[in-house]
């Protein structure tokens, strides 16, 4: 993931930092063998110049960007950048679309940061109520989200109509949060959406690429760097990583608001179960 955050970034980077992006895109595998002088004399840019990008992605600088650069290369499965082929065998259709999917959750894993998942639970815990934003493939995510979240006992409903949600963010204020989710990070209408919700005092928190329009006006961003296919039969895992990441913050507010909720959850589940098999009794 490290490697599809700075091919996200490109473009918002500046000249000379976009040299050294190039430099590592370039040989990512030997970039890990060198020293920062090597890489700022491959780029042909200086040493700060190297730091500075470290730093716009992100990290403290070069040998945090090294290491979580070498430990990316060594997860990663064969596999990763082979196309499904019209006569590949199931065998190897299987193989490609299941370590596709295990490097993106590797990679997630991989470069998630703490302290962002700590922020962004922070938001959730204290929040009024919880509205999850999202269009298209993100909408089929901000629906999870709600049927994991509605039963943290707060307030929580999900919106993929942009008009629905437009109108949802004007009314909310301080005290409230929105999760808005993107795999662009560049739909007009969400970040209409998210602005209202913000102009109103609500918390933002959002899951997108980095750089981004929606990125720049979150509260708290939880980066989500994957790269786009447009072939229609390339698999997409982007909606694996989504989906993970709101099970992270799911689990994570559950476990923050205390043995007494989760005791609540549990009778909710075990009444459940119950009426399943009363269901199941008159049915039978």
């Amino acid at each position: 993931m490290l490697l599809d955050s700075i091919r996200t970034q490109l473009d918002s980077l500046s000249k000379s930092e976009r040299k050294v992006a190039l430099a590592v895109l370039d040989h990512p595998d030997l970039i890990v063998d060198q020293n920062i002088t090597a890489l700022a004399r491959a780029a042909q840019v200086s040493e700060p110049t190297v730091v500075r990008f470290c730093r716009t992605l992100g990290y403290d600088g070069w040998h945090e960007f090294k290491l979580k650069l070498a430990q990316g290369l060594a997860l990663a499965l064969p596999g990763l950048n082979e196309q499904p082929a019209q006569d590949d065998l199931t065998a190897d259709l299987v193989n490609k679309i299941c370590s596709r999917s295990i490097n993106t959750l590797l990679d997630l894993r991989n470069n998630l940061k703490a302290e962002s998942i700590q922020q962004a639970l922070d938001i959730l815990k204290r929040a009024n109520k919880i509205e999850f934003y999202g269009q298209g493939t993100s909408g089929i995510v901000a629906a999870d989200a709600q049927h994991k979240f509605f039963r943290s006992g707060v307030p929580t409903v999900a919106y993929a109509d942009p008009y629905i949600h437009s109108i949802a963010a004007a009314l909310l204020r301080t005290g409230d949060a929105v999760v808005a989710i993107s795999q662009r990070g560049n739909s007009p209408a969400l970040v209409r959406s998210v602005m209202l919700a913000k102009r109103g005092g609500a918390d933002v928190i959002v899951l997108a690429p980095s750089g981004t329009p929606l990125a720049e006006l979150a509260t708290v961003l939880i980066p989500i760097d994957l790269i786009f296919n447009t072939d229609p039969y390339t698999p997409i895992s982007a909606r694996l990583a989504y989906l993970v990441v709101i099970d992270v913050l799911a689990v994570g507010l559950a476990l923050q608001r205390g043995p007494e909720f989760r005791k609540k959850m549990q009778n909710a589940q075990k009444a459940l179960q119950e009426f399943d098999l009363q269901f199941d009794s008159f049915i039978g």
